[in-house]
């Protein structure tokens, strides 16, 4: 569930007045752990492919079709584990909820995402319908 716009105003507020009371704590809590949990996870998922590939290459050469299959599917979900992963993982020095560099940051009120859109004209279509 989406925060709304006054809760994020509020977490904002609070991340700069805990940065300007100590910065040295705001930037230990900054995500560093969750940064070296996702190389972690990024790492595993790297060795679970190359696991993958041995048994797509055991199962060829003995000959057993489901072994060569199970490899792909080990090297298939490795892959999606790395990319989701990567993607996940949080800039070094980026406060959460900043903009990444060269990204502008959008105003507050245009956070919503699309599940919000959708429901607000689904919601504005039934007023005008009179239901």
């Amino acid at each position: 569930m989406p925060l709304s716009e006054h809760e994020q105003r509020m977490l904002e507020q609070m991340e700069r007045a805990l940065y300007a009371e100590d910065p040295k704590f705001a930037t230990a809590l900054e995500g560093s752990g969750l940064r070296t949990y996702t190389r972690r996870r990024v790492y595993q998922a790297v060795a679970g492919f190359l696991v993958g590939i041995a048994l797509l290459m055991a199962g060829m050469v003995a000959q057993r079709i489901w072994i060569s299959v199970v490899g792909f599917l080990v090297m298939l979900g490795c892959a999606v584990l790395a990319v989701t992963g990567w993607r996940k993982a949080p800039r070094p020095g980026a406060q959460r909820g900043a903009a990444p560099a060269g990204m502008p940051r959008r105003p507050a009120g245009r956070r919503r995402g699309m599940m919000d859109r959708i429901e607000q004209r689904w919601q504005r279509r039934r007023d005008e319908q009179g239901h």
